[in-house]
């Protein structure tokens, strides 16, 4: 009697555990946001986070819907789960724990897209996706693995998913960054077309970034060890999930230490995450040497793939999810086929080929990676096709430039608390002496030009003069979405530096009309870029005009132009001064 009561008390225990991994997994949706947001540019925290908690929202309605019932339905021929309602017409006896566990981890599929979409895909687009992942693509092919299907019939081994979450969020996350296409200035190409210079977007704030990764390793201990049935198990699964992100970690450090000169950051970061990705499917049935070997491979894996994804297949990722997700994921599963060891608790019969299981069990994983993978692959290239068809994936180049967080959201920044100034009640009007210009500037008029893009020259009035030293600052003023043209357009004619400083302006260009909580707001300060240049050898009209070309729209906002007279110019290095201090530019 005794014995039936501990067993009972046991089976009740772990039934509660389980409730609580499925809220340490829920919990990840904040590290993803906390590390996506801390990757990428602050313009964007807001829509950042915004798809994050879509992510699950939508995701609920629809595993609702019908992804319950694909995944753990009664199985149909081995491939997919039968549909039912069963929560809505049998809610007594309807089997809540296994909803909610697998819900969380279908949303953890979904947002593993966030980053590597981040920054220039529209939120409407994304929101479809979303939902087309938690309904259709994770439950199928979660129903191989867990929910009786035909790679389960086989023996297919992943215990918590780096193929049936994280390779198929990866696959989806490299699709869809490829058919998105880079953020603007990514990559530069020559006139041919070719890749010749990869450009680094550093993330605003390391720290949410790095908050979000333990976040993550927190809530890996419940993604990994939600499903155990014995203090054994558990246990086992905690050390293995503890040792593989903190050998993959130290291996990074090394790597990035010698092949950089300093241990990177942000890959350490990663390789975090890559280990407890790789350890996840094995994570059951490896001892503590598997567990060692596997984060030593991811921690360069993930290295690698983002150096593959930068410099060899020229796509767009800003947060590294492909390399720590795919890569790994793929990595992960095969790697049970090599260390699955029966001396792990509750392992009676999966052995790995490096433990003397010969090669049935990889076989096994190598074909679940591969028919996973097409199915993930075939059907996002799918999927992103008919979005890109109805509603477009990326948004406008200068939505891209000013920030999605204000062009998608109407949010004017993440951060409002610590703007510098006061953006309300700052707007002018129009009036009858306002030109609001022509759009074409060689048909514009002189006055028009002058209207759309105002040229102050206060160096006019030494010239001829014993002030006049043939040197002269040029100050432009104009919309952030001007910038890459501009910078190119003055490094044409010749000039070498620039200084750049981000600015906020008011006039009577309109910002957008702007929502918070149902009210609108006066939000009329906008952000704009002041280049400055100090030129000797190069005329000041020659810039003037090529600036005033470049910037004119006809449309208010295009810009300003100040040039000013330079006394003297002192280049600290080397003593120079005046015209031989501008003509290096080391």
């Amino acid at each position: 009697m005794t014995e039936e009561i501990m067993k009972a008390l046991d089976g009740e225990l772990f039934a509660v555990w389980f409730l609580i991994g499925a809220a340490l997994v829920f919990w990840m949706q904040a590290g993803f946001a906390m590390v996506e947001t801390g990757f990428t540019r602050a313009k964007n925290a807001g829509n950042i986070l915004m798809k994050n908690l879509m992510d699950f929202c939508i995701g609920c309605v629809v595993f609702i819907a019908i992804g319950f019932g694909f995944l753990l339905g009664e199985d149909m021929m081995g491939f997919i789960g039968k549909p039912g309602l069963d929560i809505f017409t049998a809610y007594e006896s309807f089997d809540w724990s296994n909803f909610i566990f697998n819900l969380v981890f279908c949303a953890t599929t979904a947002t593993i897209v966030s980053g590597a979409m981040a920054e220039r895909t529209k939120f409407l687009s994304y929101c479809v996706y979303s939902g087309v992942i938690s309904a259709l693509i994770y439950p199928i092919e979660a129903h191989w693995i867990w929910g009786g299907g035909w790679l389960a019939q086989m023996g297919f081994h992943d215990f918590a998913g780096s193929c049936a979450i994280h390779m198929v969020g990866g696959i989806a996350a490299i699709v869809g960054a490829k058919m998105v296409g880079p953020r603007i200035g990514k990559f530069e190409k020559d006139e041919n077309g070719k890749v010749v210079k990869v450009n680094a977007f550093p993330g605003h704030n390391i720290v949410v970034g790095a908050l979000g990764v333990f976040i993550l390793w927190l809530g890996w201990y419940g993604f990994n060890g939600a499903a155990c049935t014995s203090v054994d198990q558990l246990a086992s699964v905690f050390v293995t999930t503890t040792i593989a992100p903190s050998i993959a970690t130290v291996v990074c450090m090394i790597f990035t230490w010698i092949k950089y000169g300093k241990p990177d950051v942000s890959m350490c970061l990663n390789a975090s995450l890559a280990g407890l990705v790789a350890i996840t499917a094995p994570c059951d049935v490896t001892d503590a040497f598997g567990a060692i070997a596997i984060g030593a491979v991811a921690g360069l894996l993930v290295c690698f793939g983002v150096w593959l994804l930068d410099y060899k297949l020229h796509i767009d990722d800003p947060v590294g999810a492909v390399a720590v997700h795919m890569m790994n994921g793929i990595w992960g599963t095969i790697a049970t086929g090599l260390f699955a060891t029966t001396s792990a608790p509750d392992n009676d019969s999966l052995v790995g080929l490096f433990y003397g299981g010969g090669f049935h069990l990889l076989g096994l994983q190598i074909l679940g990676v591969l028919a996973v993978g097409a199915w993930a692959c075939i059907g996002m290239i799918i999927v992103f096709s008919i979005i890109k068809a109805i509603f477009g994936l990326r948004v406008s180049e200068e939505e891209e430039i000013e920030g999605l967080d204000s062009t998608e959201h109407g949010l004017a920044s993440a951060y409002a608390g610590f703007s510098i100034v006061d953006m309300s009640s700052a707007g002018m009007v129009e009036n009858e002496n306002t030109s609001l210009g022509e759009t074409d500037y060689e048909k514009a008029s002189e006055a028009k030009k002058n209207a759309s893009v105002p040229v102050v020259n206060t160096a006019k009035a030494v010239e001829g003069t014993s002030l006049d030293t043939g040197m002269n600052k040029v100050v432009i003023i104009t919309k952030l979405s001007r910038y890459d043209k501009i910078k190119r357009a003055l490094n044409t004619l010749g000039i070498t530096g620039i200084t750049v400083t981000q600015v906020t302006g008011c006039g009577i260009q309109k910002g957008a009309g702007q929502m918070y909580r149902g009210v609108e707001m006066d939000l009329t300060l906008l952000p704009k870029i002041k280049l400055e240049v100090v030129v000797s050898k190069i005329p000041v009209d020659s810039v003037i005009e090529v600036a005033k070309k470049t910037l004119y729209t006809g449309k208010i906002g295009d810009g300003k132009i100040f040039v000013y007279p330079v006394s003297r110019v002192v280049k600290i290095r080397t003593g120079e001064e005046d015209f031989d201090a501008l003509q290096d530019v080391e």
